[in-house]
């Protein structure tokens, strides 16, 4: 590692083919994804060239301390990943086949809300929560790509996105929303 530090890429390049292959299979654990699992690969190795002399053999064996960096990017990638839909798996042909048959899907989501119609449930929200919603759910953005992209605050963010759904709650389940009594109160 010290000479890692000392920007020797042919100390890279041996610490690459001891520990290429332990990384890749943490991250291809965590990540469920091989492409993905690679592009972690780069990214640890990246690291451990850029912050090699962050590295204190005294704390830990290198061993240890690249699992442990791992770990930490694979997880972080993992969660990055599910906030973008990344492991969300559509049936093709059956998405084709629900939307195909308008009647049958009328029928699911009249089932499900009632008589309340998608128009009136919209309606119910402000403009900026309809935004918020529609990029987060549908577009799969972070709260945080959501306040750039609108020029708000994450506070106000959180707070279209939150009474927004509140809002959507009340409407789809008027008399009383799951997991509260009554009165709508815990």
């Amino acid at each position: 590692m010290t000479q890692v530090g000392e920007k020797n890429r042919e100390a890279l390049a041996t610490l690459f083919k001891r520990y290429s292959r332990l990384v890749r299979g943490v991250g291809l654990r965590i990540l469920r994804d091989a492409s993905e699992a690679d592009d972690l690969l780069q990214d640890v190795f990246l690291f451990v060239h850029r912050k090699a002399l962050v590295f204190d053999p005294d704390k830990s064996s290198f061993r240890s301390w690249i699992v442990q960096m791992t770990y930490q990017r694979a997880i972080d990638r993992r969660r990055y990943l599910q906030s973008r839909h990344f492991y969300t798996h559509l049936d093709l042909e059956r998405a084709a086949d629900f939307t195909s048959h308008s009647d049958r899907r009328d029928e699911v989501f009249t089932a499900v809300v009632g008589n309340t119609t998608i128009s009136r449930l919209l309606d119910s929200l402000t403009e900026d929560q309809r935004n918020t919603l529609s990029l987060h759910f549908f577009e799969g953005y972070t709260f945080d790509e959501i306040a750039v992209k609108l020029d708000q605050s994450l506070g106000n963010i959180r707070n279209h996105y939150y009474r927004g759904l509140e809002k959507l709650r009340k409407q789809i389940f008027p008399g009383r929303l799951p997991g509260r009594n009554g009165y709508g109160r815990k």
